[in-house]
């Protein structure tokens, strides 16, 4: 039996000399040969080889190393540096013919060109570097991620876990680097800012160049989640740079900062960039933190008067109790003081407390003073609405006229099981269906108050292990030793019952 003709046929066509030879591997493809001659503007590239990946990084921002502008800026693919322009006479041009460097990418159209002929590259093998440079999550994708527990293969054969990445520290930029690693494995945060399409339709004012702080920390997010990246770090250099400029220079990456500070100026600023206004749904940043809390303020008499005249005083109105409620972001811990004498037996102990006792603060029975310049209150706190996660910050640092002292004393904590519903009251236990909250990120400040570092723990669901963070170091760690650390700043994810 004679075989069937194939129904698919190889034809080669060879143009003459100074064209390219295009292979065709379909019948109908024929058709359409003098079309495609006709229209395309690109032809394959002899130069691909010279492509080296392992100079390619897209994390810094797209300015020509020349002239410094960041109109129409070409990468060359070859050394990984910016330039500008594409025609003759521009520094891309220019570098291509002193360099030999041909292969360049308009890093705003993600298009390949070749130098100095100055023809657009379409080759498939280039979608790797494409993705590197603006990587897209779909919504399938995205469920996966706190499911599958795969690992990545980086340029250089190391693996890596997406999501547990190290931030480059450019300088002194790690109280920075621990909140966005934090900030990245809150769900509903991560997964608003993975897709693009959540917040480029937010309408802005014109003129109005915050919403860059926007984009950035949604291009940080991306690069921290690629699956495809080239190396297993990524240099937050783009979202510091918005930082710096959008804080009046309050927060910089050349000095060291404290990270309570940038987390409540970052979350406040990405919600008005988003539109948010004081209604709980109108950022992603209030539908994931914000929580509510009454606060009862009452004035306490000056301690000179006799008892007479403070009863006097405290049956007039200003005196009385009065009761505001306040939204919150994040719950202030106060510390109990350290022991100021210790013997020499007692030398190394260092203070516990348990997070409990901390909590008590917000019972709505435990009352503080709280001393202003001229006036003393006493205040007691009672927490009406519990958000999806909750920040703790606990107050390591107190600042008096000479210096600012560390509160030394280790918190005990539990990574899992936390029940803040034992701090509520009745009627407001019964509006939530769960109170009970697990750790999912834990940051850390170690040494002296000026001098010293920190570095975040972070919980990978897929796998339920725990990885320790500082700058570019990524360890795994016990989450027995997370409890034995100088906690500072934590993150808890309220469970879905």
């Amino acid at each position: 039996m004679e075989s069937e003709e194939p129904l698919a046929k190889k034809v080669k066509i060879e143009p003459d000399e100074s064209k390219e030879t295009i292979v065709f591997t379909d019948v109908k493809d024929e058709i359409d040969v003098k079309n495609i001659k006709k229209e395309s503007n690109y032809r394959l590239c002899p130069y691909l080889d010279t492509i080296n990946r392992q100079f390619l990084d897209f994390d810094f921002e797209k300015l020509c190393s020349v002239s410094l502008t960041r109109i129409n800026v070409y990468a060359c693919l070859v050394c990984g540096k910016y330039f500008q322009g594409r025609g003759t006479n521009t520094h891309a041009y220019t570098h291509s013919v002193a360099e030999s460097h041909h292969v360049f990418l308009n890093l705003h159209t993600l298009k390949f060109y070749c130098l100095p002929d100055n023809y657009e590259i379409i080759d498939s093998s280039l979608d790797d570097i494409k993705y590197l440079l603006n990587p897209i999550f779909t919504e399938d994708q995205i469920k996966m991620l706190d499911v599958s527990s795969k690992l990545t293969r980086a340029i250089d054969g190391s693996l890596y876990t997406p999501g547990i990445v190290g931030l480059n520290n450019i300088k002194a930029n790690d109280y920075c680097n621990v909140v966005l690693q934090a900030l990245s494995h809150v769900k509903p945060l991560r997964d608003y800012f993975l897709r693009e399409e959540s917040y480029s339709n937010v309408k802005r004012p014109p003129g109005d160049s915050t919403y860059l702080l926007v984009t950035r920390f949604g291009e940080l997010m991306r690069k921290l989640w690629n699956p495809r990246n080239f190396k297993v770090h990524v240099s937050p250099h783009e979202m510091l740079q918005a930082v710096v400029l959008w804080s009046r220079k309050k927060f910089q990456f050349t000095e060291q900062g404290d990270p309570i500070d940038f987390l409540s100026w970052f979350l406040n600023e990405l919600h008005r960039a988003l539109n948010g206004n004081k209604k709980r749904k109108s950022s992603i940043i209030y539908r994931s933190f914000l929580g509510s809390m009454k606060i009862y303020s009452r004035k306490i008499p000056p301690t000179e008067l006799d008892d007479k005249q403070k009863r006097t005083l405290l049956a007039t109105p200003e005196y009385q109790e009065t009761v505001t409620e306040s939204p919150f972001l994040y719950l202030t811990c106060d510390l109990p003081p350290p022991p100021l004498f210790i013997d020499e037996f007692r030398e190394n102990i260092i203070p516990q407390v348990n997070l409990y006792q901390l909590l008590t603060k917000f019972n709505g029975q435990t009352e503080k003073e709280y001393k202003t310049y001229k006036e003393n209150f006493m205040k007691r706190f009672e927490i009406t609405q519990l958000p999806p996660y909750l920040i703790l910050y606990i107050k390591r640092f107190t600042k008096n006229t000479f210096y600012v002292e560390k509160n030394p004393t280790i918190v005990n904590f539990p990574v899992k099981n936390v029940d803040i519903g034992e701090f509520l009251t009745p009627e407001n236990k019964e509006k939530h269906k769960n109170t009970i909250y697990d750790l999912v990120a834990n940051i850390v400040h170690d040494g002296e108050p000026d001098k010293g570092t920190y570095r975040v723990h972070i919980l990978q669901k897929s796998t339920g292990k725990w990885y320790e963070m500082q700058d570019l170091h990524v360890i795994d760690i016990l989450p027995q030793m997370i409890t034995l650390t100088e906690a500072y700043i934590q993150i808890y994810e309220l469970r879905n019952v």
